[in-house]
């Protein structure tokens, strides 16, 4: 209990609750609070400003950052013919067809992180929408995941792509990068991603897009960052007015 509340004490004296902070300035107060035993994970919450039950506002894409995460993923790779040599080629850990679709429907088999599918197959593996779907694994053109291009798809999720996507309260909720990163590779991933979020902006979505923001590791505080100087870094690094 010691050790805890000395480290919550700490949390204390760093943050301000009431305080919107600079990235750079939130990254520095992460990284001071005491390391775990473990390497932490730093996440955003996005507060969107869209309506999560119109299908035209939904964010659902994944994109690689400039510095991987580093975790390791296993991927599932459904397709035929020529495919399944590129698939192993490109480091898939399953590769098969058909066979593959009746494995997971009669076993409710979900033994890897990522499905890859190719779009001639996609009709078959829809059947496994039920044993896929409430994992999140289910594959989908707007996350990459379903395409003729097999080696790209399987390059990028082994290279630590992210998910980004929003729930029903519109908000979307990621990891960026991992506690052990230096500073400035975690403001470059934070940059990066913030400005894909920002171009998915869609175009029937009126008012302030990007409302609320926190970061925050898996141990520590919650840190409330200020949206107009993110969007200030957004716009130096992308050019774009946000």
């Amino acid at each position: 209990m010691g050790k805890y509340k000395e480290k919550r004490d700490k949390i204390n004296t760093l943050v301000d609750k009431n305080k919107f902070y600079t990235t750079n300035d939130a990254i520095s107060i992460l990284k001071e609070v005491d390391a775990s035993k473990f390497n932490e994970t730093i996440d955003l919450s996005v507060q969107l400003g869209i309506d999560p039950k119109k299908s035209d506002q939904q964010i659902k894409y994944a994109i690689v950052p400039p510095h991987s995460l580093g975790k390791p993923v296993k991927v599932l790779a459904v397709c035929n013919g020529d495919n399944q040599a590129k698939a192993k080629e490109a480091g898939a850990d399953i590769v098969g067809g058909e066979e593959i679709v009746e494995k997971i429907l009669s076993e409710k088999w979900v033994d890897y992180d990522v499905v890859i599918c190719t779009p001639d197959l996609m009709p078959k593996l829809g059947k496994c929408g039920q044993v896929l779907g409430p994992k999140g694994i289910m594959p989908s053109p707007k996350m990459g995941t379903v395409t003729k291009d097999i080696s790209k798809a399987i390059n990028e999720a082994k290279a630590g792509r992210i998910e980004i996507k929003n729930d029903k309260l519109a908000l979307a909720n990621f990891p960026v990068a991992k506690k052990s990163f230096e500073k400035d590779q975690i403001l470059d991933n934070i940059l990066f991603l913030m400005n894909s979020l920002n171009s998915a902006k869609p175009s029937s979505s009126k008012g302030v897009y990007l409302k609320k923001i926190t970061l925050s590791s898996t141990m520590g505080p919650g840190i409330k960052i200020d949206v107009s100087s993110l969007k200030d870094d957004i716009k130096k690094l992308s050019g774009v007015s946000v």
